[in-house]
């Protein structure tokens, strides 16, 4: 009969998945994780089975908290143009409160590990599409309503726009502060009017 685990698995991967986004896949030992998740090694490799299978399931979990609830948001916006603003708004003040400077996991990742490891480039070139698909539909609609120019198609627009997420994501990432984060959204926010 197995064991029963006396751990919750749910609150381990959040707090293995900070600790990834922290210090990165190839930073983060198996001394590491056991230390931070306060479980032995057994536990962790029964349950995880590798340091590689933990990473994808953080990663996993952080795309469907961060990056739904970045869809859920632009599925359910009615006026575009605020909701990008609100997008870059939130990202900057996200940023700004960020102490450790962590970034974007999902960004830090693709940086890391997208050209090494193909199934993990292929997670994270997945969440970056479907957040592009999700822009596209918002500008699209921008076009329609007149608040967006149409000189250029909504893909590329949408692609524009969040090469700027990236960025500000990056910046932050190295210390930038608030008004070079704040400038860098204003030129993306003005670049999608008429």
């Amino acid at each position: 009969m197995a064991r029963k685990k006396d751990f919750d698995e749910d609150e381990l991967l959040g707090k293995a998945a900070e600790l990834f986004w922290r210090k990165g896949y190839n930073g983060t030992s198996a001394q590491d994780l056991v230390d931070c998740l306060n479980i032995n090694r057994s536990s962790l490799y029964n349950t995880y089975t590798d340091k590689r299978t933990l990473f994808k399931k953080s990663l996993s979990l952080y795309q469907t908290q961060q990056t739904g609830a970045m869809l859920s948001m632009l599925a359910k916006a009615t006026n575009p143009e605020a909701t990008v603003k609100q997008i870059f708004d939130g990202l900057i003040k996200e940023s700004v409160e960020d102490r450790l400077l962590k970034g974007c996991f999902m960004v830090n990742t693709a940086v890391e590990l997208a050209g090494q490891d193909k199934e993990i480039g292929d997670m994270v070139n997945n969440n970056n599409l479907s957040v592009e698909d999700a822009l596209t539909k918002l500008i699209e609609s921008g076009q329609q309503q007149g608040q967006f120019s149409t000189q250029k198609t909504a893909r590329t627009l949408a692609r524009f726009v969040f090469a700027n997420i990236t960025g500000i994501k990056v910046a932050a990432r190295t210390g930038a502060d608030e008004q070079t984060l704040r400038d860098i959204a204003d030129v993306a926010i003005s670049s999608l009017k008429k």
